[in-house]
C-alpha cells in the first residue's frame, strides 16, 4: 500500500472529507489531494502531525509492517555482519538521542513515540542505503562475508 492509498483509506474509515482533513493539518486541500493520489510526498513534520491527527504510529502510515520494514526487490539481501553492524550503529544513535536532556523538534520536546518514529525512519535509511551503496560495490572488492 502506498502512502497515499494509506492516506486515503484512513480518511475514509474517519468518513472525511479531503477538504475536513486539509483543515485539520493546516493545509490546502490541492496539497492533501497531491498527497493522496502520490503526486508529492509530505515533509517528515506533517508525517508526524498526520499520524497525531488519525492517533497511528508512523510505521502503520507510511505501510511498514512492525517487524520488517519495506526492502526493494532489486537489491541484495544485508549479511549477518552488516545486520549487527546496522543494529550497533542504531543503538548508537538511540543512545545519543535519549541521554539529550530536552531533546526538541521544532522548539518542542519529543514525546517517546516522536523518537521511535525517528529512530525508525533513520534505520530505513541506513538499511537502505547500505543496500543501494553495495550494488555499486565491484565484486573485487567486497569482503568475502559480505
Amino acid at each position: 500500500m502506498t502512502l497515499g492509498q494509506s492516506l486515503k483509506s484512513l480518511r475514509n474509515k474517519k468518513g472525511l472529507s479531503q477538504y475536513e482533513v486539509a483543515d485539520k493539518l493546516g493545509i490546502k486541500r490541492g496539497r492533501y489531494n497531491s498527497w493522496e493520489n502520490d503526486i508529492a510526498k509530505p515533509r517528515f513534520d506533517m508525517l508526524d502531525k498526520i499520524c497525531e491527527f488519525f492517533k497511528i504510529p508512523m510505521n502503520e502510515l507510511i505501510g511498514q509492517s512492525e517487524e520488517k520494514m519495506y526492502v526493494s526487490s532489486n537489491l541484495s539481501p544485508l549479511s549477518e555482519k552488516e545486520e549487527k553492524d546496522i543494529a550497533k550503529r542504531m543503538e548508537k544513535i538511540k543512545n545519543d538521542l535519549t541521554s539529550e536532556d530536552g531533546l526538541s523538534f521544532n522548539g518542542e520536546p519529543m514525546s517517546p513515540e516522536a523518537i521511535e518514529s525517528l529512530l525508525e525512519a533513520m534505520e530505513y535509511a541506513v538499511r537502505q542505503t547500505q543496500r543501494i551503496n553495495k550494488k555499486y560495490v565491484p565484486h573485487k572488492y567486497r569482503k568475502e562475508n559480505e
